[in-house]
């Protein structure tokens, strides 16, 4: 009887696919309000002056970087902020210069929660499969509901039309609404997802790790900060994405984890292709799940497991080891991308010393200067969406997005035009900033060529 998840094929041959990053564009309200609890740069950077410009050109720096090394690169613009239809649902009428007035005056940190810029970590908008993967041969997108957070429980329906806009719903993609938005079913995205494979193109396991079941109280669960994603979420997106349950696991985050400020799986694991890398600590029986990987991955996987000993939970958070980008070359070696950050933890240092060697699979480590995404808690693995995508999947997106030389070109001088080198959420208040920002926006949608993107637009 016929697999009802065939491998994609042409002929005899598997169809050619890659991995592309999109990276979240850092939006000109980038801020530090402390919005996150559970995310210990958030809370600890609040109120401190942010540089948007500066984060911008950052990000477009890795991009950059990493496409010249030949790496699939496209860009995901900011969503529009403030969001005036937030302020709106929250009792803040009138002009949008007396709704943000009202806000600053009666309640700041509602106001804070319009202007984040928080959709610049990509990872948490939506959850991907791979057409290798889904039942139907499509690559399948659900938008993350986002709803532990209420500055990011606004973003998935304008997350959803972004989505939609650069991979059109047809013969090659599918797209889903984002689950309900209860507790129970609260889901982040990319952040706990995890796809592994042989390489791509090929079927694999899609692994999904969760904080906390959402209707089990006697199940493990942290104590100190909330668990974001549940099982029932991760179960959810698994049926809609038509996924094979032989080659889906589901695993819980270890607790003790989080209560350390480990607030998404991708702060203590990252995986691609045949490499999983992760801490000793990252899961709930943790040889147990290292099992059930193994045994539904179709050939052999590669754990890179790291000792407390050498980098502690603390260490990882504080560095962001794990949230780092594991990207597959050609030639089945890795290269780890990592925040600045490691290199100056000594013992996350030495250890990254001895990880990459000439006869290992992970060859090379290259870092990066995050500093302002880092401070909100954001490194280089936040900041990107995968998308897997075949040869005729990669024709049928829209292709404006794609990052080259020309468009990089274009993208910092778009900055250098419209972002501030210095924000403070005092100037939150200024309804002249909303103007500002829009103004940008609307032209970067022609630069990106997305057409009629934001609500002002339309």
């Amino acid at each position: 009887m016929p697999s009802r998840f065939p491998q994609p094929t042409d002929g005899d041959r598997p169809v050619s696919a890659r991995e592309y990053n999109f990276d979240g564009l850092v939006g000109p309200t980038h801020n530090y309000s402390g919005l996150s609890f559970g995310n210990l740069a958030s809370r600890a950077n609040a109120g401190v002056a942010s540089n948007p410009r500066a984060a911008a050109l950052q990000g477009l720096a890795k991009m950059k970087a990493l496409a010249d090394l030949g790496f699939a690169q496209g860009v995901l613009p900011p969503l529009a902020r403030p969001d005036f239809a937030l302020l709106d649902r929250l009792g803040f009428r009138g002009t949008e210069a007396q709704a943000i007035g009202r806000a600053a005056r009666q309640a700041p940190a509602l106001l804070s929660a319009a202007w984040s810029a928080s959709s610049m970590w990509a990872a948490n908008a939506a959850t991907v499969s791979a057409s290798a993967d889904t039942d139907d041969a499509r690559v399948h997108f659900t938008p993350a509901n986002l709803v532990s957070k209420l500055h990011r429980s606004a973003e998935p329906e304008a997350t959803a039309r972004l989505l939609a806009a650069i991979f059109p719903e047809g013969a090659h993609f599918a797209h889903h609404a984002p689950l309900p938005a209860t507790p129970q079913t609260g889901d982040e995205g990319a952040a706990n997802h995890t796809r592994l494979c042989p390489r791509a193109g090929e079927a694999g396991v899609e692994f999904f790790v969760y904080g906390a079941s959402g209707f089990d109280a006697a199940a493990p669960a942290p104590r100190r900060y909330p668990a974001r994603q549940t099982r029932e979420a991760s179960e959810a997106v698994a049926r809609l994405h038509g996924l094979d349950p032989r080659r889906t696991v589901f695993a819980q985050q270890n607790p003790d984890a989080i209560d350390a400020g480990v607030f998404h799986n991708d702060v203590i694991a990252v995986g691609s292709e045949r490499v999983l890398f992760c801490h000793e600590q990252a899961f709930v029986d943790q040889a147990a799940v290292l099992r059930r990987l193994r045994e539904a991955f179709p050939g052999e996987l590669e754990v890179i497991e790291v000792p407390e000993t050498f980098v502690s939970l603390a260490d990882a958070v504080e560095t962001y080891l794990f949230n780092s980008q594991l990207l597959a070359r050609p030639d089945g070696t890795m290269l780890l991308v990592v925040p600045e950050e490691c290199r100056r933890n000594e013992r996350v240092a030495k250890y990254l010393e001895g990880l990459a060697t000439p006869g290992g699979t992970i060859r090379e480590v290259i870092s990066f200067d995050l500093r302002e995404s880092m401070r909100n808690g954001g490194g280089p693995a936040c900041l990107r969406l995968r998308v897997e995508m075949t040869e005729a999947e990669a024709k049928a997106m829209h292709p404006g997005v794609l990052l080259d030389d020309a468009l990089h070109e274009k993208l910092t001088r778009w900055v250098h035009s419209h972002y501030r080198d210095r924000l403070t959420t005092d100037d939150l208040a200024d309804p002249e900033l909303a103007v500002a920002c829009r103004e940008a926006l609307d032209e970067l949608t022609a630069l990106l060529g997305l057409g009629s993107l934001y609500p002002f637009q339309r």
